[in-house]
């Protein structure tokens, strides 16, 4: 109750939830980003289910219609809407793609089946081949064409989990993934044939891959994926980091790394 309230003080817009507030000037960002929007929906669901109570039901409904009016044009996904300009950007991440919860939008069946139609061909049409079984970045609806400079890890990632929960990912991708875990191989940046554009790897990553190993009940993938991930937990007793994940060097960490490995332990 806590959270939902304080998600709604701080971020909400008449249009979305605002991708970024800034505390020290008091400002909500006048657009929203629909991956973020889409979390806090299926939080809601999660919700209602985990706690018996149809009131997050209920919220989960206002405003995924909310999400469907301002973030959906024409029965696709566009990655935000700006409510200062009153318009959508012109292309979709293929990230921000959360089939499971675009499947619970309260939406009318032919909305529903156009939606998700649309943004399933978008999503398989951006997988790059089988040798590298990773995804395009985004894809623009004015060219009708998709754009990736390098190809990041982390949303490829993402893409693969949400796939994998609607059981349309594709097998080569968890077999390059299930290698190249085992390997710890598994890098922050790619070209898009498949060459590693830099050795960062990030508790995130691993994070994410447990994730897909767990939704799809391979416990290899999950357990070395977690054996990865565990690598980066600070284990230093005087560090204030202590049992989470960063640098204890510096005392930075970020926060999606280590809410992905709370996930990761949750599944």
């Amino acid at each position: 109750d806590a959270g939902w309230s304080r998600t709604r003080q701080t971020f909400d817009l008449q249009s979305g939830f605002s991708y970024r507030y800034s505390p020290k000037l008091g400002k909500r960002y006048s657009m929203n980003a629909a991956i973020d929007d889409l979390r806090i929906l299926r939080a809601l669901r999660e919700a209602a289910d985990g706690f018996k109570d149809d009131r997050y039901r209920e919220a989960a409904d206002t405003y995924g219609s909310r999400f469907y009016k301002y973030n959906v044009d024409d029965g696709y996904l566009r990655d935000f809407y700006d409510e200062a300009y009153r318009t959508a950007n012109s292309f979709i991440t293929l990230c921000y793609i959360d089939f499971r919860t675009l499947r619970s939008l309260p939406l009318a069946p032919e909305q529903a089946r156009t939606l998700i139609g649309n943004m399933s061909e978008i999503a398989q049409k951006g997988y790059l081949s089988d040798k590298f079984p990773f995804y395009e970045t985004r894809y623009q609806y004015e060219t009708k064409s998709y754009d990736s400079d390098r190809i990041n890890t982390v949303e490829s990632l993402l893409t693969i989990l949400s796939l994998a929960e609607v059981r349309q990912h594709r097998p080569a991708s968890i077999r390059y993934l299930k290698n190249q875990v085992k390997a710890g191989t598994l890098y922050g940046q790619y070209t898009r044939d498949g060459q590693p554009a830099n050795e960062i790897q990030s508790t995130a990553i691993y994070a994410i891959a447990a994730m897909i190993g767990a939704e799809l009940d391979d416990e290899e993938l999950y357990r070395d994926s977690m054996r990865r991930m565990n690598a980066f937990r600070v284990r230093d007793e005087d560090s204030p980091l202590n049992g989470g994940f960063g640098d204890v060097a510096s005392r930075q960490a970020y926060s999606f790394d280590n809410l992905m490995a709370l996930l990761a332990y949750s599944y």
